[in-house]
């Protein structure tokens, strides 16, 4: 490969994104790239996620790939075609034309440690028997670069010549998650990395795991836990929020809850309640890699308005409906059949901006003129819930939020709040005092977006509107079932203009959303979002409504 930037354009990119990742600056591109000129390696990733399968020689692999991309970006896998992240094979297509990488294809686990395992000290053996300690090992690996084995792959790891430093098997049996965890933290959280955690969380509990985020932990030397936020588990909680207090001012959480233990509300209303950023999934994959890859040289985010900044619409008496796809896109829609038959909005996550920048540029330049981004930190950079964040801490994250609008060319701001219910029980809405906030630290945003399923929160402030969903589009929700939905929704608000703002589910294909909407009626008219916003600003029929004291408040049960 022949270099492809200089090193002073290499060292602006660097400063411009190191200074958004905040906290995070000085990992944000850790390789240096004046030139790709060493090897890379690219490995088909396995299926066999469950303890009974695969999970140790995939463990295993996953530790070594954040080993190796601590030196350099070197080691990238492609995923499973049924993973959540659908997107693997097409970034490293991207990687390949846009950036000239020729990776060499290692054939197997054995190739792939002759390769790249010397970058490894030696080895930990994890217990499959107490499936945390594979936590712990990952946690270990970090800090001292050792390879992560369970016992299956041992003679793998010594036929390389590596040796044992730790073995795990046995020593925990019959303990707590919290008493496992309080050893783990006495032996290793002084050491660890204070701008970021990872919880392993997800299905880890189930006989699948999925911890493809263990790379980017390594990489990072970050603690590795799964440590519940549900205040019923008090021992866990106790070590949860030393982890929060102890970590660095609004410091990235990356990975995701455990299923078996507690709720996404708790999890980030906690996170949120320190003013720290969460970053998902724990099967977010590559990140060890990706976030040394920039954005190629002359690369700008442009996004597809339709309107200007300062451009006034009259609305007609009729039904508009916008449509927001949410729950990232790397999960989402993006690749299904249909995108660009119907206007329709997006969420590049802003913190993928640093993360991993060549997924933003690849959702950048593979958009129709029918696809327009959004905000997806959701609430700030990242995904956080605004009632729980301390106001010292609301600022700052809006300023690097601010900062992540004008690199990534967005002008609608989304937030969602699960802290006092979901979709199902409570209330997603904001008291006006937090309205005030978001238009103060946004006043050039053309409209804010609010929940997740449909939420009572509404203003409008000099064409300005503050909007939220009036409809969640689920999975598995029948076509003629989503028709009536909307229709006694159309009837219900029967002054016009209406403004019928949809969420649509990660999974739902554009091509499904479109043949739905094109059964409603004439007077309903699908439009970008920018100009549902702009026309909505010049409306007289949205009423103003924000959180009340009779509002229902559920604390995340589900």
């Amino acid at each position: 490969m022949k270099s492809l930037f200089s090193l002073s354009l290499s060292l602006m990119l660097i400063s411009a994104v190191s200074a958004m990742a905040g906290n995070n600056r000085s990992y944000a591109y850790a390789y240096d790239p004046e030139e790709f000129d060493f090897p890379m390696y690219s490995m088909e990733i396995g299926e066999g996620w469950y303890i009974d399968e695969d999970i140790g020689e995939i463990a295993m692999l996953l530790s070594l790939q954040g080993l190796a991309n601590k030196e350099r970006p070197q080691l990238y896998y492609v995923y499973p075609e049924d993973w959540i992240w659908k997107i693997t094979r097409s970034l490293k297509a991207f990687y390949e034309n846009r950036w000239g990488f020729d990776f060499i294809e290692l054939s197997s686990p054995e190739e792939a440690l002759e390769t790249l395992g010397h970058h490894a000290t030696g080895y930990v053996v994890w217990d499959k028997d107490e499936r945390l300690t594979l936590m712990l090992a990952f946690t270990r690996a970090g800090l001292d670069n050792v390879l992560v084995v369970d016992e299956d792959n041992i003679s793998r790891a010594e036929a390389i010549g590596l040796e044992m430093v730790e073995d795990y098997r046995g020593q925990f049996n019959g303990m707590t998650d919290a008493e496992i965890f309080e050893i783990a933290m006495d032996r290793y959280w002084e050491r660890s990395n204070k701008d970021i955690a990872v919880w392993q969380g997800g299905f880890f509990h189930s006989r699948r795991m999925e911890p493809a985020i263990a790379d980017y932990g390594i990489f990072r030397g970050a603690f590795q836990t799964d440590l519940s936020a549900n205040p019923e588990d008090v021992e866990e909680m106790i070590l949860h929020r030393r982890i929060l207090e102890e970590l660095n001012p609004r410091s990235l959480i990356m990975g995701w809850h455990s299923y078996s233990k507690d709720t996404e509300g708790q999890h980030v209303s906690l996170t949120s309640s320190y003013g720290h950023i969460m970053e998902g999934l724990n099967s977010l994959p590559n990140i060890s890699f990706n976030t040394q890859i920039p954005f190629t040289p002359g690369f700008e985010f442009r996004n597809n308005h339709n309107v200007e900044p300062d451009e006034i619409l009259i609305p007609e008496e009729k039904v508009y409906i916008s449509l927001i796809q949410t729950d990232s896109m790397g999960i989402g829609a993006w690749e299904l059949e249909g995108r660009g038959e119907i206007p329709y909005a997006w969420q590049p996550t802003g913190g993928w901006s640093w993360l991993s920048p060549a997924a933003v540029q690849y959702f950048n330049e593979s958009a129709t003129p029918n696809d327009y981004f959004i905000a997806g930190g959701l609430s700030g950079p990242g995904y956080m819930y605004p009632k729980p964040i301390p106001e010292e801490h609301f600022w700052p994250l809006m300023e690097k939020t601010k900062a992540r609008h004008e690199l990534l060319d967005l002008r609608v701001m989304e937030i969602m709040d699960y802290s006092e219910g979901n979709r199902h029980v409570g209330n997603q809405d904001l008291p006006e005092e937090l309205v005030d906030r978001y238009y103060q630290a946004f006043p050039d945003v053309i409209g804010f977006i609010n929940g997740y399923g449909a939420a009572r929160t509404f203003d409008n402030r000099d064409g300005v509107p503050f909007i939220s969903y009036d409809y969640y589009l689920g999975l598995g929700r029948p076509p003629e079932e989503v028709v009536a939905d909307l229709e006694e929704l159309m009837r219900l608000n029967q002054k016009r203009p209406y403004f019928l703002l949809i969420h649509v589910r990660e999974s739902q294909s554009v091509g499904h959303v479109a043949s739905i909407l094109n059964t409603l009626p004439d007077a309903a008219e699908v439009v970008p979002l920018d100009i549902f916003l702009k026309k909505a600003g010049q409306a007289d029929t949205i009423q103003r409504r924000f959180l009340s004291e009779d509002d229902p408040v559920d604390y995340n049960p589900y």
